[in-house]
């Protein structure tokens, strides 16, 4: 099974995986789904794979049994839904956006060296690059939630696909063109402009990047720029949430 995805990766042009693919590991649904919430979770990384399957993921083979898998996942994060149709606010699932996120920043701090000066050079990169795409990756997720919240008091699981549908970006696209969303439209086309940006700077290779974080008044810059992108991630997130129980979960 291994093999084949590899094949399948390699058939569309997709960069080698790291390790020769020592970290494709396969979790069936039942394994995704059970260990919601316990230490196994953690152990069998399982979280990390549930996670991203959601907010990231593409299939490249069998879309059918993928959406079936999906909408599994999505199901087991609604288990309440029955009762509470009308307001359901998917607590579950954005907890455990915010815990992956806040993982993603754990593991840079401890995966991080900072000597010699060539390992510092690298691992602000890895800084930056966390506070843009990995920023994007789980916010996007959050504000797309939140403003069905906003808009609907509920959010159905049809909703929480939908989100899976979307990359990151389209997701943002998704919320500047909302009629009811004008508030936060020249926020989020900040937000798509300074990505664009973030793409721009990181499209060279790794060599010459970490060559770049070297210099201080260029890594100064670029980390000023990541600062920047989350304080508009901020912004954003205030906007929309407008004080909505919703948005007070996210915060509290």
């Amino acid at each position: 099974m291994r093999s084949g995805r590899i094949q399948a990766s390699r058939s569309l042009g997709f960069p080698e995986f790291s390790g020769d693919g020592r970290y494709l590991d396969h979790h069936s649904i039942y394994e995704f789904t059970s260990t919601m919430g316990t230490e196994k979770d953690d152990v069998a990384n399982t979280f990390t794979a549930r996670l991203l399957l959601l907010l990231e993921s593409r299939p490249l083979l069998e879309d059918a049994v993928y959406d079936e898998i999906v909408l599994s996942v999505i199901e087991s994060y609604w288990r309440d839904y029955q009762d509470h149709q009308s307001t359901f606010m998917p607590a579950f699932l954005a907890n455990d956006i915010l815990r992956i996120w806040r993982t993603f920043c754990v593991n840079y701090e401890a995966r991080t060296e900072r000597e010699p000066e060539e390992k510092k050079a690298s691992g602000k990169l890895k800084n930056y690059k966390l506070k843009h795409s990995r920023l994007l990756t789980c916010y996007s997720a959050l504000l797309h939630l939140l403003a069905v919240y906003k808009s609907k008091g509920a959010v159905t699981p049809s909703d929480a696909l939908a989100m899976t549908k979307l990359t990151p970006t389209e997701r943002l696209e998704w919320l500047r063109d909302q009629p009811d969303l004008k508030d936060a439209e020249s926020t989020i086309e900040n937000l798509l402009n300074q990505y664009n940006r973030f793409l721009e700077t990181t499209n060279f290779k790794e060599e010459e990047l970490v060559r770049q974080f070297t210099n201080k008044d260029t890594s100064r810059k670029y980390m000023e720029a990541a600062h920047e992108f989350g304080d508009s991630m901020f912004q954003a997130l205030t906007i929309i949430g407008a004080g909505s129980p919703f948005h007070r979960l996210l915060v509290v």
